[in-house]
């Protein structure tokens, strides 16, 4: 299984872990940094597809750091999250190689939709795979031994959520929550239907989505 490496380069605790948690509920790996030093000497080692930049750090600005990113990794598209709106500021972060520019406050879905557009951009797909199920997550399709087999919004949504958690049995409570965004919506026997409708769906690699009797669901 590949996921996408993201660096979160930011100094507010609040905020950086909201963001991590937010970014890995739609399926990236995320490596925290709360300076600009420590980034620069873990960069190679954490390798990420895409940074977010804080503007305001400790020792180090942003825009420093931008630069000493750029020198070692050109190629690696940065986001910067300010809470300056000084214009002069922005044309500064784009000057010095950043792909994208986002004042705070910001919505976590604009976030995530410039994330999805630069990766898109660079040609980075990430790609959750487990035998012959192949997930691709930014253009939301799923193929079977190469053919594409066509899912509801919610359908990619749960098997993504088991996929991602495959090896780990994964409760109805749980499922209900990470996937229909409220553990008290609905009834739990929503996704014991859903789940049906994949297995219908994925025919023979639906051999892989396990019913664990009296807990839940898990794929192995």
């Amino acid at each position: 299984m590949m996921m996408t490496r993201i660096l979160l380069i930011e100094d507010d605790v609040h905020i950086s872990r909201l963001l991590k948690m937010e970014l890995e509920h739609e399926g990236y790996s995320v490596e925290e940094l709360s300076s600009g030093s420590s980034a620069l000497d873990q960069f190679e080692e954490v390798n990420p597809h895409l940074v977010i930049l804080d503007v305001m750090l400790p020792e180090l600005d942003g825009f420093s750091v931008l630069e000493g990113l750029k020198e070692i990794s050109p190629q690696t598209p940065v986001i910067m999250l300010t809470a300056r709106t000084d214009l002069k500021d922005r044309v500064r972060g784009l000057k010095s190689g950043a792909d994208d520019y986002i004042t705070k406050p910001f919505e976590i879905e604009e976030l995530l939709a410039r994330i999805e557009a630069i990766l898109r951009r660079m040609g980075h797909t990430e790609v959750i795979a487990f035998e012959e199920i192949e997930l691709l997550v930014n253009s939301r399709t799923v193929k079977v031994a190469e053919e594409l087999i066509d899912l509801s919004k919610t359908e990619f949504e749960l098997l993504r959520i088991l996929l991602i958690n495959a090896g780990i049995v994964m409760s109805k409570e749980r499922l209900l929550k990470e996937v229909w965004g409220d553990e008290d919506w609905g009834n739990p026997n929503v996704v014991e239907v859903y789940v049906n409708y994949l297995r219908r769906k994925l025919k023979g690699a639906a051999r892989h989505l396990k019913t664990v009797r009296g807990v839940g669901y898990v794929v192995r």
